[in-house]
């Protein structure tokens, strides 16, 4: 799967990120904050568990699950 990835400011320095299938619009749900596109069409395999260099964990579940995926609450400290 190619996912584009967008990247937002969170506090001390830090960022979450989002991914989305190619070429999707960001969902609405998460459309009310400042993201900025930062890859476009990166190649995942389909097995992947997290998004080799950013925070985002079981991206095809949360895909599968909500259409996009997101940097956990946890992970935001550490990315």
């Amino acid at each position: 799967m190619r996912v584009d990835i967008y990247r937002r400011a969170e506090h001390a320095g830090h960022f979450s990120y989002l991914a989305v299938p190619e070429g999707k619009m960001i969902p609405g749900e998460v459309i009310n904050t400042d993201w900025e596109l930062i890859d476009r069409g990166m190649d995942v395999n389909d097995d992947a568990k997290h998004l080799d260099g950013y925070p985002i964990d079981a991206p095809f579940e949360q895909i599968a699950a909500k259409g996009y995926a997101i940097t956990s609450v946890k992970q935001i400290d550490k990315a």
